[in-house]
């Protein structure tokens, strides 16, 4: 079988986190978040998703450094869990992916659909909807190619988002009203459980901004030297993307009063209309526009390489195991994806999708990877890892603590939603799963070569 390539430097997996986290999430969530905890004290909410965000992003370092194999999660959970457990949880993963991967690519359509309709007002449901499934297509078409193409379209693109980003922050900070960022009601930090509930729905809406800081473990048989990058590009990640999350956040509240801003639309196009006028709101919407492409270029090019891992292992369609002849990519993987992408984006709405990807994935992802890495150095003491968390177990522990806390913040609804999601995996696997063949055993598997 053709093997996968090496490929990605470290400046390139940096820049695929990078694009992944930033997206259309944050145009789209600041006046939620706003809204949530009704004022400027939203910014303990970006806080607590970026303490999350490292003390998360520290499990994810050392499983992507132990397991740099394509698949992240999948390879993760079949090895934490070993034979009696990690075939039914790796199982459970790939259950939930086939539902909340299409549905983070056809969130980021939808969002990019609602941003447009700024440009062209005219533009009906109808035609929102057409939109965000053509852009699903339009990104299928760039990510057919080669990985070491895609990683110098990454850098290029990181460029402008990161370009559009600070032309944001510095227009805030250099129109600063602290009167207006500062201005709090007399309860806004009375710890009173609306207070917390409001905590609560806001860091759903941060942490969807913040997802993505893991991408490269998805990529993990395309790193080079994975042990050091790994690790290296999460944490360089975070940290990037939470100073410019947070100034963001503070420039909007010092140029938009909070009360008007957490009701726009279009909250970007709002703040460089009022600064600058319609032409430089256009100019910006443009650019979250293209954000919001670069965004699911990557989304798109990670979660393809998860069936991939699975069917590889015997435990998935085979199908999804097929590289591309010449270009050395899952081709199947990421038409199937797509094409199921595609069908969510014309059915759902942006508002209805962002809890319920953030709720499906804490339990068999977030925290079974949390637990199951914490029981690992306990069983393997004296095993030398590739990379050890510091502070070990505290970041896992916290990490658990905050992911429970948002969890028990969603609505009852998406709560159940979760837990059927998880009901009808074990159930499907019982019936059809259990008593096929072990697949090959994913650790000592090797899938990769060097680029040279």
């Amino acid at each position: 079988m053709t093997k996968l390539i090496r490929g990605l430097s470290l400046r390139q997996a940096v820049a695929i986190n990078m694009i992944d986290m930033v997206g259309i999430g944050p145009f789209i969530t600041i006046p939620f978040i706003i809204g949530a905890m009704n004022g400027p004290q939203c910014i303990l909410a970006w806080i607590l998703g970026a303490l999350l965000s490292f003390c998360d992003g520290c499990v994810w370092s050392e499983l992507g450094a132990k397991w740099p194999q394509a698949g992240g999660s999948y390879v993760f959970l079949q090895n934490l869990y070993g034979k009696k457990y990690g075939k039914l949880f790796s199982f459970l993963y790939i259950w939930q992916t086939t539902i909340q991967a299409p549905l983070v690519i056809a969130s980021g359509a939808i969002g990019f659909a609602q941003y447009l309709t700024y440009l062209i007002p005219s533009l009906g449901f109808y035609e929102k909807k057409m939109v965000a499934g053509s852009l699903v297509l339009f990104i299928t078409f760039l990510l057919y190619r080669k990985i070491t193409d895609i990683g110098k379209i990454s850098v290029f693109m990181w460029m402008i988002v990161g370009g559009t980003m600070i032309w944001l922050i510095v227009s805030g900070f250099t129109h600063f009203d602290s009167k207006l960022a500062f201005t709090y009601s007399k309860d806004a930090f009375d710890l009173t459980p609306i207070f917390f509930v409001g905590l609560g729905q806001a860091s759903i809406k941060t942490v969807y901004s913040f997802l993505g800081y893991y991408n490269v473990c998805h990529l993990g048989g395309e790193i080079v030297e994975p042990e050091k990058n790994i690790p290296r590009s999460i944490f360089i990640s975070i940290a990037g993307i939470a100073v410019l999350y947070l100034c963001m956040q503070l420039a909007v509240l010092g140029v938009i009063p909070w009360q008007q801003a957490k009701d726009s639309e279009f909250i970007v196009s709002t703040f460089f209309e009022k600064l600058y006028g319609t032409v430089a709101a256009q100019i910006a919407t443009a650019l979250v526009l293209f954000i919001a492409i670069t965004s699911l270029f990557a989304v798109m090019l990670g979660y393809s390489r998860v069936p991939y891992a699975a069917a590889t292992d015997g435990n998935y369609f085979k199908v999804f195991a097929k590289l591309h002849p010449t270009k050395n990519f899952p081709h199947y993987s990421l038409l199937i994806l797509a094409g199921v992408a595609f069908c969510f984006s014309l059915l759902f709405k942006m508002k209805e999708i962002i809890t319920a990807i953030i709720i499906m994935r804490i339990l068999i992802q977030f925290i079974s990877q949390s637990v199951g890495l914490i029981l690992l150095h306990y069983r393997n003491k004296k095993e030398k890892l590739p990379y050890k968390m510091p502070l070990f177990p505290l970041p896992a522990i916290v990490g658990i603590c905050v992911w429970i806390f948002i969890f028990c913040s969603a609505e009852w609804q998406f709560i159940l939603f979760a837990f059927g999601i998880i009901l009808t995996g074990i159930i499907l696997y019982f019936l059809f799963i259990s008593n096929i063949k072990e697949g090959r055993n994913i650790i000592d598997k090797n899938q990769t070569v060097n680029k040279n």
